[in-house]
């Protein structure tokens, strides 16, 4: 047991932030009149309350425990993938959000049935709604461990709970609730993680100069390598993999896209993308100068840290027992918001994809109340779905990798698919399906033969231009041996 008894204040501002937040949600049950309302709120909301939702929802408690936790064990790599999104989230606000704001199918899959065939539509809302089920499992994982340190209740207890609190409110608030809580949620982490931060600095001897000298010392604050080697995480392997999946969150994630749609307006639209992804980075470098100060400080004071922590918990393990009373029930219901904000987002948008994709796809007018009934449902099922991979995560070693890991397999090749509809307009279905084939071939090769050839954050990468590269190329052969049949 790792645990410590807390004061009834930290217990006390804990539920009141959880409690408030999941009932401010439960107030927006009701007030969906449609499946387009729980959808897309309408169309209505404001521009910077959804870029707070777009942000709350990236860091999570993925990045809120993972981040610093991979910051502690090893160097600041991983905020390599920081410096990605904003590159993306411009690409997004420039081309992505006039072009779903275009498209009247709340799905962001629906495209590429219009351009290849129900296939490719398929195929990437499965990508999808797999990435999903892991990512709220990941997230679910990770919330449950500070929740443990501070009272010791069982972590798969915890998952459950805190699993069943959040699908309440997200099933039946809809994308309004969804959004509305995320933009509290994300204020409400950010002010955590500042004053985690202070008080890391305050407590270590010699403060803030201690802390750069460590840094500096034990190679805390590198990049990683700039060789280019394919096969280790070097600063050039984690660039290319952040642009890769970035660019799939802007371009083609129904959590993004769904969003694009309920601002009032296009312009409204694209502020969002880029306050979320220009918000991401100066937090999430607070979140890589926490684990490093988490080093720092462990290190200046050896013997405190128990043996048998691991790097996820350490930074639980400092809010129970190194914050000021009332800081601790802060911190943790900051990490509570972050997880729950990213779960009712994957909930909402799942739901829609197995409702738009799939059960409403090619039928006549379906009656709303119906439509309704579907989402309920679907929600319901994700999130227990979700529970599950989330008990399953206990046996992982850093949530982080495994999330990462997780997400190159099961978004497969959605980026490439997307890319070859929407740079080349002369593509047909069956190229595109055979350059997918190809991708899907080389995608399970890396995740599942062992090889040592390339990385697990080559995935997507690989299997993107694999499918890119196929399709347009046999396109283009396909167009010259029928001009030349033409001319003969």
């Amino acid at each position: 047991k790792i645990y410590m008894e807390i004061q009834l204040l930290d217990i006390i501002v804990f539920l009141i932030f959880t409690i408030g937040t999941v009932l401010f949600g439960t107030s927006f049950i009701g007030k969906n009149k449609n499946a387009s309302d729980y959808t897309q709120g309408g169309g209505s909301m404001p521009g910077f309350i959804v870029g707070m939702s777009i942000f709350a929802t990236y860091v999570s408690s993925i990045s809120f425990l993972a981040l610093p936790g991979s910051a502690y064990l090893g160097n600041w790599n991983s905020f390599v993938f920081s410096l990605s999104i904003p590159i993306a989230s411009i690409l997004a606000a420039k081309y992505f959000v006039p072009f779903y704001r275009k498209i009247e199918s709340p799905s962001a899959y629906s495209f590429l049935e219009e351009r290849f065939g129900y296939w490719a539509r398929a195929y990437a809302a499965i990508c999808y709604l797999l990435t999903q089920i892991a990512r709220i499992g990941s997230v679910l994982f990770l919330l449950a461990l500070p929740l443990h340190a501070m009272l010791g209740w069982s972590v798969p207890l915890i998952i459950v709970v805190s699993g069943i609190c959040v699908i309440f409110y997200s099933v039946l608030g809809g994308i309004k609730a969804v959004i509305w809580t995320d933009a509290i949620q994300g204020m409400i982490l950010i002010a955590g993680a500042i004053i985690c931060l202070i008080v890391l600095w305050i407590k270590i001897p010699g403060g803030i100069n201690t802390f750069f000298e460590m840094g500096i010392e034990f190679d805390k604050f590198s990049l990683g390598g700039f060789d280019f080697s394919l096969n280790m995480p070097t600063f050039w392997v984690t660039l290319i993999y952040g642009i890769f999946i970035n660019l799939q969150n802007y371009g083609i994630d129904q959590n993004y896209v769904q969003r694009y749609k309920t601002t009032k307006d296009e312009k409204s639209a694209k502020f969002s993308a880029l306050f979320g992804g220009f918000l991401y980075l100066p937090v999430s470098l607070f979140f890589f100068l926490i684990g490093t100060s988490l080093f720092v400080f462990y290190k200046s004071f050896p013997g405190i840290l128990p043996d048998n922590i691991s790097s996820d918990q350490v930074f639980p393990y400092f809010i129970v027992t190194g914050l000021p009373m009332g800081f601790t029930g802060l911190l943790i219901a900051a990490i509570f918001a972050a997880g729950m904000s990213t779960v009712a987002t994957s909930i909402n948008s799942g739901a829609t994809v197995i409702l738009t994709d799939f059960l409403q796809r090619g039928k006549p007018v379906m009656e709303e109340k119906k439509k309704m009934k579907i989402l309920y449902f679907a929600s319901f099922i994700l999130g227990v779905l979700g529970v599950l991979i989330g008990l399953a995560m206990m046996t992982v070693k850093s949530a982080l990798d495994a999330w990462w890991s997780l997400a190159g397999i099961f978004s497969g090749g959605m980026l490439g698919l997307f890319l070859l509809g929407y740079i080349s307009t002369n593509v047909k279905g069956k190229y595109a399906l055979v350059g997918t084939i190809c991708g899907i071939i080389l995608i399970a090769w890396i995740s599942l033969s062992g090889q040592t050839v390339f990385h697990n954050y080559m995935t997507i990468v690989l299997g993107t231009i694999v499918i890119f590269c196929i399709g347009f190329f046999l396109s283009i052969i396909a167009s010259r041996l029928t001009k030349k049949s033409v001319q003969n």
